[in-house]
């Protein structure tokens, strides 16, 4: 096994290194019969020269293709693969356009860079097609056994069949037929083991027992884990420790978070004012109803605030009185507010937020309290997410989906929240520039969904609660999780 991962590690570098080398070569061919000879009249180039500024190129492809994930070969679809290229390609020829730009003193001229740019496109869709497909001859999805206890598993289920080119799951075990038993199954004819949601007594014994076996394991984590994950390692004599404290940014950071949005936020909002502008005419003139939408949100501390929108919905869009999340094909919003929701112009107002000091361009999104309120209900632990300042978009958003489960922001927000530094917010922003034109961040939840739970989450709760009341009261501790 190990063998086989390091020989898949070699391939996908290999994939990846001619993938950077084609897309570099088209550059580099531009540059010797165009860009060169245009900068040359300002600045001669030898060629050493060159060789430079091909090799600056690559570099810059290089850091885009691995931040957006177009290298990841047969860990992305080879459709966010080839989105995540096409992006860095687009990422990288804007900087070297503005970088020769300077070096020639004036402008280039900009249509050979759009034709470049087209043609390292279908360079990137034909490499990734081809290695995509070379990839799954010579690794077949991985077969894997889950083990499940008595919470619903299918939701994880779907989502590794959602990848049916990775992933296999030949077989479900039920942690209550035995530790014993769930080892020898893994043991016997599968390539994985997933270990959900169970007690963390058992989920050691199997883990410990798949790491000594060499068993490829992967372990959903609790809340505990994700909190220990940011954690401080010391060494107390000559015993290990891990150090957790009470979460605070210090000065230095708070000062520079608070910098970065405030210049960012003036600057976005001077180059989106015409946008604005049209967005607010076509609210206006669709039906009538007022342009921004505010509504109660929870910040840092849960202190509430008036977040701003572009309103997107109808003005009697919660006539009821219920607090509830966008569906797919919501028939509450208007035809403008789904072209403008798409576009993420319905967004842009709360750069006043931002400015005004109730939100960050990076962190946790504000919920409405009432929908807290219910969340805390089935996890308290929802809490530990207003601990920073609510951000425009954050570590849920570019890693999750608008209908990811509270559970899942939570852990994802928690990530956030614990490895915290001023290069993970510069980082975050950058990837959300390209969940901005990515689809599936902005599904809706399903029909079934008031919040982002379940229908059957709440009715089981409910029976929870009156099953608890029918048991005479204990004095055993439950479960943390």
């Amino acid at each position: 096994m190990k063998k086989l991962g390091e020989f898949k590690r070699l391939i996908v570098i290999c994939f990846s290194i001619i993938t950077i080398a084609s897309e570099s070569l088209v550059y580099a061919y531009f540059w010797y019969t165009n860009y060169s000879i245009q900068i040359r009249s300002n600045l001669w180039f030898s060629t050493r020269g060159h060789w430079l500024a091909i090799a600056i190129y690559v570099l810059l492809l290089l850091a885009f293709s691995t931040m957006y994930g177009g290298l990841n070969i047969g860990y992305l679809r080879t459709s966010e693969v080839i989105f995540s290229q096409i992006f860095s390609i687009i990422g990288t020829n804007v900087i070297t356009y503005g970088q020769n730009s300077l070096m020639n003193w004036a402008l280039m001229y900009a249509p050979t860079y759009v034709k470049m740019t087209i043609y390292q496109a279908g360079v990137s869709f034909l490499c990734s097609v081809l290695f995509y497909w070379l990839y799954r001859q010579i690794f077949p999805p991985r077969k894997l056994l889950l083990v499940h206890g008595e919470r619903p598993y299918d939701d994880l289920v779907r989502k590794f069949e959602s990848r049916k080119d990775k992933y296999e799951i030949c077989h479900c075990i039920d942690i209550r037929e035995g530790i014993d038993k769930v080892c020898q199954e893994a043991t016997e004819r599968y390539d994985a083991v997933v270990i959900g949601d169970i007690d963390v007594s058992s989920r050691n014994k199997i883990f410990k027992f798949c790491y000594g076996e060499g068993i490829r394991t992967y372990i959903l984590p609790k809340l505990s884990d994700v909190i220990l994950g940011g954690a401080e390692e010391m060494h107390i004599f000559d015993t290990p420790m891990f150090l957790t404290r009470e979460y605070t940014l210090r000065i230095e950071e708070r000062f520079c978070k608070r910098l970065m949005d405030i210049v960012l936020s003036l600057i976005l909002l001077v180059v989106t004012s015409p946008f604005m502008l049209l967005t607010a005419l076509a609210v206006k003139l669709y039906d009538g109803g007022p342009v921004l939408y505010k509504q109660t949100r929870c910040t840092e501390n849960m202190r509430e605030f008036q977040i701003m929108k572009f309103r997107s919905m109808r003005v009697d869009a919660e006539k009821d009185g219920v607090a509830r999340l966008a569906q797919k094909n919501d028939d509450r919003i208007t035809p403008v507010g789904r072209v403008i929701r798409k576009c993420r112009l319905d967004e842009l107002p709360q750069l006043i937020n931002i400015l005004k000091g109730d939100m960050s361009f990076i962190g946790p999104r504000p919920e409405r309290p009432e929908i807290i309120k219910q969340y805390m209900e089935v996890m308290p632990e929802f809490a530990f997410r207003t601990k920073v300042k609510a951000g425009l978009a954050g570590y849920a958003q570019v890693y999750g989906k608008y209908n990811t489960t509270p559970y899942d922001k939570l852990k994802l927000d928690l990530t956030y929240i614990e490895n915290y530094s001023i290069w993970l917010d510069f980082k975050l922003m950058l990837l959300t520039l390209k969940i901005l034109f990515w689809p599936d961040s902005t599904e809706g939840v399903e029909a079934e969904q008031v919040t982002a739970f379940k229908e059957e989450i709440y009715r089981q709760r409910e029976a929870d609660r009156s099953e608890k009341k029918d048991m005479p009261e204990s004095s055993e501790p439950e479960n943390e999780e």
